[in-house]
């Protein structure tokens, strides 16, 4: 880890909120068969507990959604529509249910590990454009969930970057979900290629 520093979890014992905004430009780092293929957070959505109808915490604990109660700095891994893996950070205190969904990123590895692990990608500004194909590309499946990205022996870990100039953070509607929809709790860097396209739900459900 010489010249690199993992993101410190207190940093991600925070309100959703700021979580949410200090992981973006964040490199998400995993170790994958095919070797270590890393992005760097472009784009981010928060989720709360009791108080956010949009949240898989919405009511309550279960052996499902456990890692959103804490402790932070651990991934949140779930199955959504019966195809896809989503990955999620756990943040707020040991505790207090609270997540932030990783959305996009940009691939900051080598693109030939990269494309090979996601050949179905036109362009390399898509390979982890959305949170589907940011989980595929970096292999975060059931058995990731759980994993503390603050540990350097983790599988998968979460680097610092430099927080992101302010001027350039966005914030809008969340994705993909009906309840709260319109909570300004996605967070994404102005400007940049691979922040994924905005669509309201065309159904009802929460998905985090």
């Amino acid at each position: 880890m010489t010249g690199r520093v993992l993101l410190d979890r207190e940093e991600l014992s925070a309100d959703v909120e700021a979580a949410a905004v200090r992981l973006l430009g964040c490199t998400v780092e995993a170790d994958t068969p095919d070797g270590t293929v890393a992005v760097r957070l472009v784009e981010v959505e928060a989720y709360r507990g009791a108080d956010d109808p949009a949240s898989h915490s919405h009511r309550g604990r279960t052996p499902r959604n456990g890692v959103m109660f804490g402790p932070a700095g651990h991934l949140y891994v779930y199955f959504v529509y019966g195809m896809h893996f989503c990955a999620n950070v756990s943040c707020l205190d040991d505790g207090d249910a609270g997540a932030v969904l990783l959305r996009a990123g940009e691939v900051v590895s080598d693109l030939t590990v990269a494309r090979h692990r996601r050949p179905t990608a036109h362009r390399d500004v898509d390979l982890a454009r959305g949170p589907a194909r940011l989980a595929s590309l970096l292999g975060l499946g059931r058995e990731a969930n759980g994993v503390d990205v603050t540990c350097t022996t983790s599988a998968v870990r979460v680097l610092a970057g430099p927080p992101v100039d302010p001027a350039r953070v966005r914030t809008g509607p969340r994705v993909g979900v009906r309840a709260a929809a319109d909570v300004p709790w996605r967070f994404w860097i102005d400007g940049e290629p691979a922040v994924s396209v905005y669509r309201r739900a065309a159904r009802a459900g929460r998905l985090r």
